[in-house]
């Protein structure tokens, strides 16, 4: 047998590029072209306004100003330590709630799990005139305490920091309960008992075993969280709180007494932009570096509990309910009630603010239906493809898209309405109007806002549909686009409609960005609430946000019947 021949030529393997038909590649370029016109272009719009000068030279010099200016350090302070504060409570709350609603067996608990999960409705600028109604300086507490427990003034409840904290606690805490359960049901019940049987018991157990294994929704959560709290500015100042820097950027964007105090709206906008993205890249670095290969869904077996710890659950809970139900009951009573003034309750009910807002002023709701829609429309089509391209390819700049994608929920609201500001203020090519001053713009916000959750609905039911239906499509011949209608999207539609349903409701509630945003005659609901209540039209104000609530809570119910549980169902 002879030598191999030294002289045989090695053929390289080239390199494999996915095989993308003309019409899959135009759809990709336009999922780029998307993101980078009403994405990418705004924020290196902002970024450059901030870092230059009217002349366009580089400076830094507008964050010199900020940093010097002692208010505005102030107000950076008082947003970082309330987010943190708004973490802490709805951690408390959020993971007390999640563990005894999904671990323990107690009377009431399916009720309660219902009931947890209704304050997520409530959108923060509704929430507060609710709190405000019942328990501001003329409002039925500070009545009550007034008429029949002697009190000579009323207590202060709701106008400063405390307000806003109390506001952000109690409609956000059900997000981190959620988070919380989702972890909470991925951790083996055999570690728990593994650690009871050397010893490790309450407290212990949580901090050595539970807490750390529910770290990747713990994280999520809070960084959430965080990032409502801190680009909220229409909470604070309902409650005269301006010396936050969410309401800064908006007072400053929206008055523009001088150009010097508008400018620093865009630096404020862009400091809050950067600090989102650190703390974004923060919570994804501490999650990446935890070991998580003990997670796996397992079937939880829910302990009993004492008549004693029966009765300091429920109470508890009550408690934490009663609270969150509070704007509610505010709302409502304003909605339908007239004369209450120093008066616990109304003097009498009417409809007359419903037809106010319904037939005199009825384009706050149409508005807001056809607005929430459209976003919804873009959210499915960009958002589908988005998913797609990260389940089924392995086109390059995907694990881009995917960093895009998280990286909107970390985007202040405040900010990329900011950033619309400045990007599209020139006319566009073929017109002769700026796209801030066309209603389109509130929908293309709204989608981009809201597309992760269309993204996120989507991928996960990807990931469940194995490629082999498809494939096995494709191999006799059929069209991609026919297999994904035919095969794909029956199995799929049903992550696809519960995103695109949420996405419904956070653009119903959606304030920072479209307070900022608003054309005239094109109003949203949210911004039909601002304008009533600053106004001191606080009857329309709180109909207008009864419907509100309302339409929540019908997206809500339709959530939870396509995915096939009862609203509750999370805790099992």
């Amino acid at each position: 047998m002879s030598p191999p021949d030294e002289t045989a030529i090695v053929i390289s393997k080239p390199r494999v590029w996915p095989q993308v038909k003309i019409g899959g590649l135009l759809g990709y370029t336009s999922i780029w072209a998307f993101f980078g016109v009403f994405l990418i272009y705004p924020l290196i719009r902002l970024f450059y306004d901030a870092f230059t000068t009217d002349q366009g030279v580089f400076t830094l010099m507008n964050f010199y100003d900020f940093f010097t200016d002692s208010f505005y350090l102030k107000s950076l302070v008082n947003s970082l330590l309330l987010g943190v504060a708004t973490v802490i409570t709805t951690s408390i709350i959020g993971i007390a709630i999640a563990f005894l609603l999904l671990r323990y067996d107690f009377p009431g608990r399916n009720l309660f799990s219902y009931l947890t999960i209704i304050p997520m409705i409530m959108p923060p600028l509704v929430g507060v005139m609710g709190f405000v109604f019942i328990m501001g300086r003329a409002g039925t507490v500070n009545v009550i305490l007034m008429d029949y427990f002697g009190f000579s003034k009323p207590i202060n409840f709701m106008y400063g920091i405390q307000g806003v904290l109390l506001v952000e606690t109690l409609h956000l805490f059900p997000l981190m309960t959620l988070s919380i359960v989702d972890a909470l049901g991925k951790i083996d019940p055999s570690l728990d008992e593994a650690a009871e049987s050397i010893g490790s018991r309450g407290l212990r157990k949580f901090w050595d075993i539970t807490f750390p294994l529910t770290t990747p929704g713990y994280v999520s959560g809070a960084l959430l969280v965080f990032i409502w709290t801190f680009a909220d500015f229409a909470t604070p100042l309902v409650v005269g709180v301006d010396n936050l820097l969410a309401a800064q950027a908006y007072l400053n964007i929206v008055q523009f007494v001088d150009r010097r105090l508008f400018k620093m709206g865009i630096v404020i906008s862009a400091i809050m932009i950067i600090l989102a993205i650190i703390f974004l890249i923060i919570a994804k670095q501490y999650v990446a570096i935890k070991d998580y290969s003990s997670l796996s869904y397992s079937k939880i077996e829910r302990k009993k509990i004492s008549p004693w710890g029966r009765g300091g659950v429920i109470i508890f809970l009550v408690v934490v309910l009663i609270f969150a139900f509070i704007p509610y009951l505010g709302i409502g009573l304003d909605s339908f009630g007239k004369g209450w003034a120093l008066t616990p309750i109304p003097v009498k009910y009417t409809l007359q603010y419903f037809e106010r807002v319904s037939i005199e002023t009825p384009k706050f709701i149409i508005n807001s239906l056809l607005y929430a829609g459209i976003s919804v429309f873009i959210c499915i089509i960009v958002g589908v493809s988005v998913a797609w391209v990260m389940a089924r390819t392995k086109l390059p700049g995907k694990d881009l898209l995917d960093s895009l994608t998280t990286l909107i929920l970390a985007l202040p609201g405040t900010g990329i309405g900011i950033a619309y500001l400045r990007a599209f203020r020139d006319p566009l090519p073929f017109m002769n109007t700026p796209l801030i001053g066309i209603w389109i713009v509130i929908p293309i916000v709204l989608g981009v806002r809201r597309l992760p959750y269309t993204v996120r609905g989507t991928f996960a039911s990807l990931l469940i549909v194995h490629k082999s239906f498809e494939e096995a499509a494709e191999s006799v011949g059929a069209p991609r686009m026919k297999t994904f209608k035919d095969i794909t999207l029956p199995l799929i539609w049903k992550g696809v409609l519960v995103g695109s349903l949420y996405s419904f409701i956070l653009a119903l509630q959606e304030a920072s960005a479209t307070l900022l945003l608003v054309v005239p005659g094109h109003e949203m609901m949210t911004v039909g609430i601002f304008n009533f209540y600053i106004g001191g039209s606080v009857n329309e104000a709180a109909a207008l946000g009864f419907i509100l609530i309302i339409l929540g809570a019908v997206c809500l119910f339709a959530i939870n019947k396509v995915a096939g549980t009862k609203m509750g169902g999370v805790f099992g």
